[in-house]
């Protein structure tokens, strides 16, 4: 027998996720993903992780800080460089978000998005991933289906994992920076949350100020903050604001226009960009002049 399955400890998954620093439904979700579970079963109670185990799965951490995907991870640590884990189709990543989100289960949904954005990154975690199931929500309201608490609570949980995503990227300080607002009235954010968190993939330094901020703030924060290019958003005509563009730019700052809303308006001197790939490239661009 191997010295490691004869180890003395055990440990509640609940002990083990807070010597992780993860979440006790992340830990469940890599056990059965992945194979990494508890492999005690004292007396025929409930399994627990032995010592042998939590060694592992701390190394398994160490790998995912270390930019492993989840996946790789696992089956470095535990089944060994030959062994493939079978991949997660965004299929069944979508469906289990949905079916978390119909199901109001908070602590699922932040489980699911940590985990895809780890193994898929912000773009594709928005376009494998999200933006079906948002649109499959859009087409639910257009029959009568009222779902209006799947979405609110999908779309919060969204912008709290993009914030522990773009925490974990190293910040260096610079005066040279993206910063990207929406117009005032604006209160569809995700897609330029979604920018942010590519900008921190690639190493673009960037100020996201949040939505629904009023003009004189958004004026303010340019001013004191000196971007060399200002990301104004709007995903519908009805929240434009010209006016805010037009402020900025005979302040001498740089403004592109971004998303849908902004689509056919006379915006002179500013470009617009209506796709993640032509933001992040005119954003690079910016920060070479």
């Amino acid at each position: 027998m191997d010295v490691d399955e004869v180890s003395a400890g055990s440990w509640t998954p609940g002990m083990v996720a807070e010597e992780l620093g993860i979440s006790p439904v992340t830990l469940r979700t890599w056990a059965s993903r992945y194979g990494v579970g508890p492999s005690l079963r004292p007396d025929g109670r409930h399994r627990r992780y032995s010592d042998a185990d939590v060694r592992k799965l701390r190394y398994m951490r160490r790998l995912i800080g270390r930019g492993i995907r989840p996946r790789e991870a696992a089956a470095a640590v535990f089944d060994g460089a030959d062994d493939v884990v079978p991949e997660v189709s965004p299929d069944r990543r979508a469906g289990e978000l949905e079916r978390a989100s119909e199901e109001l289960e908070f602590p699922v949904i932040a489980a699911l998005l940590d985990e895809t954005l780890d193994e898929l990154g912000a773009a594709r975690t928005w376009t494998d991933i999200l933006l079906p199931i948002l649109r499959d929500l859009g087409v639910r309201w257009a029959r009568g289906d009222v779902c209006f608490e799947s979405e609110w609570a999908l779309t919060s949980e969204v912008s709290y994992a993009l914030q522990r995503y773009v925490a974990r990227f190293a910040y260096t300080p610079s005066d040279r920076r993206v910063l990207i607002a929406c117009c005032p009235e604006e209160r569809h954010s995700l897609p330029v949350e979604i920018l942010r968190a590519s900008m921190a993939e690639i190493g673009i330094p960037a100020v996201y100020l949040g939505h629904m901020v009023p003009a004189e703030t958004t004026a303010g924060m340019v001013a004191k903050l000196e971007p060399v290019l200002v990301v104004l958003w709007s995903m519908s005509p009805t929240t434009v604001d010209n006016l805010l563009r037009q402020r900025l730019q005979h302040r001498g700052f740089a403004v592109a226009v971004a998303g849908p809303g902004w689509e056919g308006l006379n915006v002179r001197g500013a470009p617009w960009v209506n796709d993640l790939a032509g933001a992040l490239d005119l954003a690079a661009e910016r920060l070479k002049d």
